[in-house]
């Protein structure tokens, strides 16, 4: 049904490539048969970026454009903003730190509402992923909201996964969430012209060293991204781990399980809608007796 378009999305069109992500957002007449036919494989970068709110996620990843574009490269960001409880609509929108990109052909910027998904991600994160991977970007950066330990769901979709942390956060280095500790395949302390960022880095250093994964010891980095110092470490760092991942199946297939796993919960969860559960639990709450867990067993 969408052959044209499909035809375009592989020909590197950003037009075609938005108007493929409206219909799968939006969950048009032959959205599933567009997904269907994608092509296989991608030399895609998939990077997501991740962290405490205040670390400077979107400073890093505008700071990355502009390091990339001079190296001639294609780049694709996935902003994804919290949502509104009320409307489910991005509250924050498409990054302002961002805006010197948006004119650029060789720069597609999507911000993705994650609709109170509890990973932090939209619902539809893969399969826009998918999509954009599709039109031939040469990276595609993944910045998520950066809330709670449920963040950890980034690590069934990125390739590479980037933990933005600051200085401040020295002092609570040894609590670190665990979530974000075991997700990490880069860290990066951000802001590292401030006090402390020597031994902040020390220390991260020494408990990176403690979880090193197989075949990968995680890197701790440091930037300032406003000065755009401290990128083409972290690029290169972000190559190697790509390398790694692509040489071994086993992780690529725990990727794939990964996504899967979110799209079939999805899938399932489909028809079970916040708003009327909450209008029937307004309705059943009158009556005697309700009792959250017969009105869950029974829904």
């Amino acid at each position: 049904m969408h052959q044209p378009l499909l035809a375009s999305l592989l020909n590197k069109d950003v037009k075609a490539l938005a108007r493929c992500i409206s219909l799968v957002e939006n969950e048009a007449a032959g959205y599933e048969q567009l997904l269907e036919s994608l092509p296989t494989g991608s030399n895609t970068k998939v990077i997501g970026i991740t962290g405490p709110p205040g670390a400077g996620k979107s400073t890093l990843v505008n700071a990355l454009i502009t390091f990339l574009l001079g190296n001639n490269k294609r780049i694709a960001i996935i902003a994804v903003d919290p949502s509104s409880p009320f409307n489910y609509g991005a509250l924050l929108g498409d990054r302002i730190r961002m805006g010197q990109h948006f004119d650029n052909q060789q720069v597609f910027i999507r911000s993705m509402a994650s609709r109170g998904a509890l990973g932090g991600l939209s619902p539809k994160i893969i399969e826009v992923s998918d999509l954009i991977k599709a039109a031939g970007f040469d990276y595609l950066f993944i910045e998520t909201v950066g809330v709670g330990q449920s963040e950890v769901e980034i690590a069934g979709i990125a390739d590479t996964t980037v933990v933005v942390v600051v200085p401040e956060a020295g002092d609570e280095i040894q609590t670190m969430k665990a979530g974000l500790m075991e997700i990490a395949d880069v860290f990066v302390v951000n802001k590292a012209d401030r006090d402390n960022a020597d031994e902040f880095v020390k220390n991260l250093r020494l408990l990176a060293h403690t979880r090193q994964k197989e075949n990968w010891e995680i890197p701790v980095l440091k930037t300032i991204a406003t000065r755009e110092e401290g990128l083409t470490a972290l690029v290169n760092a972000i190559t190697s781990h790509q390398q790694q991942v692509h040489a071994n199946s086993q992780h690529h297939a725990f990727l794939l399980a990964e996504k899967a796993y979110q799209l079939l919960q999805h899938r399932r969860m489909k028809d079970v809608n916040r708003r009327a559960l909450q209008q029937q639990i307004s309705q059943e709450m009158a009556t005697a007796g309700f009792n959250l867990y017969r009105f869950v067993n029974s829904y």
